[in-house]
């Protein structure tokens, strides 16, 4: 690595390299003996769901610019498809690692009672009960369609997996060859107990079991049956033809993702040659797609719903989310977020408070208008309930639904749609700017209005299982910002200039700059200088550049990152500090907190967006101030923790060997269950203060 101070050429690990040791990292907690079982089976549907995704969205865009062909690209393309083969080969040897995971976890959870068998492994009494199953639940679902008879599998959806069947008939050389969708009716299903023990079964070996009942009246009386799946290409192509409304674009780029170009395919590894044959032919692969040899059953991310059959010990002990009694005290939370800044960390604390905040604005009669960016939105959100509330009494709401949040547009079509029915003022962003922001605006008619700034989406569900820090405010000088967000969103031609809060495309990477040179300067000057991050990703090549020569020039820099990152700490000289954790454990890290020593006047900075080229030229995103000591407090805690994780944590620095730590200043546990730990403690003294 050349690193000097006139010409600085760091290493830059590219993203998707760095994509798949994140990944990793989930296939490692999987094998960690100190996770429960059920925990550890559901990492194991963790990774592979990942990977799904990672194949339909990233592989594709890569394999897209390797079959462009345009002269003006070459350079690109190549690069592609030296990360492509990189990925190919990482895959190739994660995938027998993740084999033999499986395997283990099963092996496992036999030995404590709970035995996952297969087709050939039923006895008399369990086939029996699959018979009864098969007719009640599964009798014309099912429907075979034979190879001869279709060109290509253009209409079979990748969520699916498929059988691949041979077919026979008793004393004749003529085969059939047929395939099917497995239904999407809950992947295990759960046998009556025997002897003590649960019995469980794929449905894939149901239906093997019934295979004879499928094919009735074909004449054949042998049958093997192979699982296959595959992935197809799930960038969406958006018309740009400007008659059409932004509904009706993205409408039409579902309907185009339905049938995007198959890029990864993986079969039981025991297919017969013949069977295998038909079904490539009528994938129509290139060369640079990917073809996998796997095992018996496919689409793993199904074992994130394996039955816990009432074993509650082999999960998590449950950690219910804490109620504020700073915010439950019987009194209006709009008047309590005005008296002092607030926050909450979900989902260690409830998300049912801003739930009661826009409950409250939605009926409140001092308040005239809502405002509220939306990136996802839960099954039956009740967010959306409260601004459809609030506009029918009255409240002027607006609110601006992203319909670009891959794999939830058409959800939040359909939410938009409800939202307009109700009287709401619906804005859908910018064409080429994805709206990533996570803010909510309340104007009050006297007095303070009130701002809602969150590092996660507004999203229910989500609350549940990621990590996410919210700042609900009446600082005036936060406040007018955010509504300035929202006016820049509605007319983002027009001059704005934001006072207090870091937006992007317009001036966030600027400020990160900015704050990282006074880094920089006070560390040479003998001032108190550092740099502390939790975000989810760091990619930009800016901002790269810029940790290392704050690294390089002594300034101490300490990250959590918890997937893509493209710093690399291998070669770097002994005199810079550059520590990144990578954390995996029950919850998804997803916080983005950002702390700077400034001279000894520590700013710290909470919000929506990593470190990535989208986030900060492509994207509106928003980035807060803190100023509220206690708050403040509360965010450095939160990074310290996951800086002091030992447990959880692993060490990022660019190999992809994600190495346990074994020195600094370790937690007793995990920095999650300390964090809650802490969040108890916090609310033990709060009730002991109001007792007094």
């Amino acid at each position: 690595m050349k690193m000097d101070k006139k010409n600085l050429t760091p290493p830059y690990l590219e993203r998707d390299i760095s994509w798949m040791y994140f990944n990793r990292r989930i296939l490692q907690e999987a094998c960690k003996s100190t996770v429960p079982l059920l925990e550890r089976m559901s990492f194991l549907g963790i990774y592979s769901n990942n990977l799904d995704e990672f194949f339909r969205v990233r592989v594709a865009s890569l394999n897209r610019i390797i079959e462009w062909g345009d002269k003006s690209a070459v350079k690109e393309a190549r690069n592609a498809g030296k990360i492509v083969k990189q990925i190919t080969k990482l895959n190739s040897c994660y995938i027998n690692d993740y084999e033999a995971a499986v395997e283990n976890v099963y092996r496992d959870l036999a030995g404590d009672g709970i035995h996952l068998i297969s087709d050939t492994e039923a006895d008399a009494e369990q086939l029996a009960f699959i018979r009864k199953y098969y007719r009640n639940s599964l009798d014309g679902l099912i429907v075979p369609v034979w190879f001869s008879a279709v060109k290509r599998l253009d209409y079979e959806s990748d969520e699916n997996i498929y059988f691949a069947v041979k077919a026979w008939k008793q004393g004749q050389k003529k085969l059939g060859y047929a395939f099917f969708a497995i239904p999407v009716k809950g992947r295990f299903v759960q046998l009556p107990d025997k002897d003590g023990g649960s019995y469980i079964m794929y449905i894939d070996d149901i239906i093997r079991c019934s295979l004879d009942e499928i094919f009735i009246g074909t004449g054949y009386t042998g049958f093997e049956a192979y699982a296959f799946k595959f992935t197809r290409d799930a960038e969406m192509e958006i018309d740009n033809d400007r008659r059409s409304g932004i509904l009706q674009k993205i409408s039409k780029g579902i309907k185009s993702r339905k049938k995007g170009e198959p890029l990864r395919f993986i079969y039981d590894e025991k297919m017969p040659p013949d069977l295998l044959k038909r079904v490539l032919s009528k994938l129509d692969l290139e060369n640079n797609d990917t073809i996998l040899k796997g095992g018996r059953y496919q689409n793993h991310k199904d074992l994130m719903q394996f039955p816990d059959c009432g074993r509650k010990d082999l999960k998590f002990k449950p950690m219910p989310p804490i109620t504020r009694s700073s915010l439950d005290t019987g009194r209006s939370i709009l008047d309590l977020i005005r008296e002092s800044d607030r926050f909450l960390h979900v989902p260690y604390h409830s998300f049912s408070h801003f739930l009661r905040l826009l409950h409250e604005a939605a009926t409140d009669p001092r308040v005239k208008s809502i405002k509220i960016s939306l990136y996802r939105l839960a099954k039956d959100s009740r967010v959306v309930k409260s601004l459809i509330a609030a506009a029918r009494n009255g409240k002027k709401v607006t609110v601006m639904i992203e319909l670009l949040a891959r794999f939830d547009e058409e959800s939040n079509i359909v939410w938009s749609q409800k939202l307009q029915e109700a009287g709401v003022k619906v804005m859908f962003g910018v064409e080429g700017l994805k709206v990533h922001s996570k803010i909510v605006f309340i104007g009050m008619k006297q007095g303070s209005d009130i701002a809602c700034i969150s590092t996660g989406n507004f999203h229910e569900g989500n609350a549940r299982t990621y990590t996410d820090c919210m700042l609900m405010t009446a600082a005036r000088r936060i406040t007018e910002d955010v509504e300035r967000v929202f006016g820049f969103i509605e007319k983002p031609y027009m001059p704005v200039t934001f006072k207090e809060l870091l937006v992007s495309p317009n001036e966030m990477k600027k400020r990160f700059i900015s704050l990282i040179n006074a880094e920089i300067r006070n560390h040479l000057a003998g001032k108190p200088a550092y740099i502390r991050m939790k975000v989810n990703h760091i990619t930009d090549p800016v901002m790269v550049r810029k940790i290392y020569e704050a690294a390089y020039k002594g300034v101490p820099v300490d990250l959590i990152v918890r997937g893509n990152c493209s710093l690399t700490t291998t070669s770097l000289p002994e005199s810079c500090h550059l520590k990144i954790n990578g954390i995996i454990d029950r919850y998804l890290e997803h916080s983005r907190i950002f702390i700077f020593a400034a001279g000894g006047q520590e700013k710290v900075f909470i919000g929506s967006a990593d470190w990535m080229p989208r986030n900060l030229d492509n994207r509106i995103e928003v980035i807060t101030p803190v100023y509220d000591p206690q708050v403040k407090k509360e965010m450095k805690l939160i990074v310290d923790y996951g800086l002091r994780d030992t447990l959880q944590g692993r060490i990022v620095d660019g190999s992809g060997r994600n190495l346990s730590w074994e020195c600094g200043n370790p937690l007793e546990t995990g920095s999650q269950e300390a964090l809650y730990k802490h969040y108890m403690e916090m609310e033990k003294e709060e009730s002991s203060e109001k007792q007094d």
